[in-house]
């Protein structure tokens, strides 16, 4: 199991996350686009830390909204997300490639994410720009796949991606109260986000039961490719040395 996390999310003078000291620990950076956080310079030197430190490089767009961090659901047409997922994959993409980097994987953020996974139009758009990016894109030698979350209904969305010929990435979430559809816990409810011990308790059991423990206390098998860290919650990026230890 590989270890991701969400950085770059800096934007001018507001300093979100810990990106120098998450890096060195983390196998897949998902870099925000600039939409929801990120600004040309933040995500220069996010790039330049994951080419330090031999990290994959994910793009991670979102809805246009700044002011909340990509974390409130807007009312687009598949059109208008096709256009602005594309929009952002070629930014980072581009500059990457400046860089001489390729970016591997697309993950969609915050309400984005949640969309998708609750609606087959959004899902649909997203495979369609990541698709897209891929076909016209004849520099890339490597597939673009796309990220979404580890849940009972995996196979229904592998159905989906094989029709675009989009390879999917799973990921179960380090630092997130699980309810008991497979589904997160909402940011809105009290523990929805994990501290460090839980996190911690969290993780061991991903790894050695390939389970969680949902908010009512039952068991929720999942089957993961990589787990995701949030690099916003301090508690749990305080504990990323001790979460890379349990991930070989």
């Amino acid at each position: 199991m590989k270890l991701n996390c969400d950085l770059g999310e800096s934007f001018g003078s507001w300093q979100m996350s810990a990106d120098a000291q998450v890096m060195p620990y983390i196998d897949q950076a998902n870099i925000a686009c600039g939409f929801h956080a990120g600004d040309p310079l933040v995500i220069h030197k996010t790039l330049l830390l994951a080419k330090q430190h031999k990290v994959s490089i994910g793009a991670h767009p979102s809805y246009p909204d700044l002011v909340g961090f990509g974390r409130r659901s807007m009312n687009c047409s598949e059109e208008e997300i096709i256009a602005f997922v594309l929009y952002q994959i070629s930014a980072i993409d581009g500059m990457a490639q400046s860089l001489g980097l390729i970016v591997d994987y697309v993950k969609p953020h915050g309400a984005l994410y949640n969309d998708m996974m609750v609606d087959p139009k959004i899902m649909k758009a997203i495979l369609t720009a990541t698709h897209q990016y891929q076909h016209i894109n004849n520099k890339r030698n490597v597939p673009l796949k796309l990220m979404i979350q580890a849940t009972p209904e995996v196979e229904q969305y592998q159905k989906s991606a094989r029709h675009f010929n989009i390879e999917l990435l799973t990921e179960a979430f380090a630092d997130r109260c699980y309810q008991d559809n497979g589904k997160l816990v909402s940011r809105n409810i009290e523990g929805a986000v994990h501290n460090a011990e839980k996190t911690l308790e969290q993780v061991r059991q991903l790894i050695n039961h390939g389970s969680v423990t949902t908010n009512s206390g039952n068991k929720l098998r999942i089957k993961a490719d990589s787990l995701c860290l949030h690099g916003d919650n301090n508690d749990s990026v305080k504990a990323i040395a001790d979460i890379r230890a349990l991930i070989v």
